[in-house]
């Protein structure tokens, strides 16, 4: 009889250990789909406000249509992204191009001085770091998520229960390279 309840309670005890497991797995990746949930929100904030952007830069440099078309392109493909891959490569797309457009803002003073267009500014630049703070968490929870993905004993569940490692949201070389980089402040 001892020897029935002994193998009763390694049973238990394992069983305990794969549902407690398990559960992890489901709250991690939970916390992913949340903090990914977050960067949405300040992408599409940030896609709110080009087309005020656009239209500030357009009433002063309207021979730019060029930067202009492709910024819009970039934020109509962003916009549509569907999957982490496709969003990161859209967004970093529309970050260049928002790039391009602020270097074309430069060559105008005057649009320079404008109130809206410097309000807008100082709007995207604080979308910006909201953004870095939001793809720092996503970061950190895909990587606590794929940690757990891989530990023992839940990765004997982890791919029959369909746990698959998450993508980070990775701004690429280009973006890690300039973000990197203090601000530059000119007084002209």
């Amino acid at each position: 009889m001892l020897p029935l309840i002994v193998v009763v309670v390694i049973v238990v005890l394992i069983g305990v250990l794969f549902v407690g497991a398990y559960n992890r797995l489901v709250a991690l990746r939970q916390n992913v789909n949340e903090a990914f949930a977050d960067i949405d929100v300040q992408l599409k904030q940030r896609q709110d406000l080009i087309p005020n952007l656009v239209e500030t830069v357009k009433g002063y440099a309207a021979h730019e249509r060029g930067t202009l078309d492709e910024v819009t392109q970039a934020r109509a493909a962003a916009a549509s992204a569907g999957n982490v891959e496709s969003r990161v490569a859209a967004e970093n797309a529309l970050s260049g191009a928002l790039g391009r457009l602020m270097a074309v803002a430069e060559s105008y003073p005057e649009l320079k001085a404008n109130q809206n267009f410097l309000q807008l500014q100082g709007e995207l630049a604080d979308i910006e770091n909201k953004l870095a703070a939001a793809r720092r968490f996503f970061n950190n929870t895909v990587g606590e998520y794929n940690a757990s993905v891989q530990r023992f004993p839940a990765v004997l569940i982890a791919g029959a229960a369909g746990f698959q490692a998450r993508e980070f949201f990775d701004v690429g070389a280009d973006r890690a390279t300039m973000s990197a980089a203090p601000p530059q402040v000119k007084f002209s």
